[in-house]
């Protein structure tokens, strides 16, 4: 091969490498689509034996990024086919992701366009609305990821071959993890994880107070959070969290329970603080944010 054409070659592997580095083209979710930080869709639903849901050993799916709402916009970056399944490598302004986290999406859950569409709609519910789809949502199981309380049926009908449980709650990944149960309330209106949480709204006061002191400061939707978890008070005695509860029965879910009892248990290993810090200070620590404003 003379090296006029391997200089041939190699520029057009370089173009090609670029362009995937640009949008190719938008899509839009026209149903709610699991968002997974892997490619290999038919890996996960269907597991090593491609009969079972890939699960970890607390039962969650560790793929699952979050769950993308109706209307929301995808940049697609790049297109992968995966046996029978078109997969895309998006991103989207929706969900902020982790240093070294690629995104991926089904391409039949997007409508596709040439050109930006407009970004989904985002409104806000009225302050009842929220707490009465909160208090909705107690006794729902715990889903890593999970954001949709319903789950995406469509899951059963994709991925159905050979699978034992497709028609299971788990397999439609039906519930909620602890951001995902604010983020459905609030349609999709707050951000998605508790890295963004801590940072939402605006600060309450708690450095150095003691737990009655902080009790008599809340107000309801304000979020007790730290980097891993979040806390949401529904009113002066009672919070709701989606919590994972690794070898129990069901291994957790949602929950309502006594403010004041919570507040005591979280003040056993953590430090109440008026912002949110740097550093190794930021593992014993939490913060309380209030971003609902009457």
């Amino acid at each position: 091969m003379s090296m006029r054409i391997i200089f041939i070659i190699l520029s057009v592997l370089a173009l090609t490498q670029t362009a995937h580095c640009e949008a190719l083209f938008f899509g839009v979710v026209r149903t709610p689509a699991p968002v997974l930080n892997s490619p290999d869709f038919r890996s996960v639903f269907g597991g090593k034996d491609g009969s079972s849901l890939k699960i970890d050993r607390c039962g969650q799916v560790r793929e699952l990024e979050y769950i993308a709402l109706s209307g929301t916009v995808f940049k697609i970056l790049r297109e992968l086919q995966r046996g029978s399944a078109k997969i895309y490598q998006v991103e989207t302004e929706e969900y902020q992701v982790r240093s070294g986290i690629r995104l991926y999406v089904d391409s039949r859950f997007l409508g596709l366009h040439a050109t930006a569409p407009p970004p989904r709609k985002r409104s806000l519910p009225a302050h009842e609305q929220v707490l009465a789809t909160l208090l909705k949502s107690v006794g729902a199981p715990y889903v890593w990821g999970g954001n949709v309380q319903e789950g995406v049926p469509e899951l059963s009908h994709y991925y159905i071959i050979n699978v034992r449980d497709s028609g299971s709650e788990l397999f439609n990944l039906s519930g909620l993890d602890c951001s995902g149960l604010l983020y459905q309330a609030t349609a999709g209106w707050t951000p998605r994880n508790t890295s963004q949480l801590i940072s939402f709204g605006q600060p309450v006061t708690i450095k150095g107070k003691n737990v009655e002191e902080i009790v008599r400061l809340l107000e309801p939707l304000d979020l007790i959070v730290w980097d891993g978890h979040v806390i949401i008070v529904l009113d002066r005695e009672t919070v709701i969290e989606s919590k994972l509860e690794c070898g129990k029965s069901g291994n957790g879910g949602v929950v309502k329970r006594p403010l004041l009892l919570r507040l005591r248990e979280i003040m056993r290993t953590r430090k109440p603080a008026d912002e949110w810090p740097g550093g190794a200070k930021q593992r014993n620590v939490f913060v309380i944010r209030r971003w609902y404003a009457q």
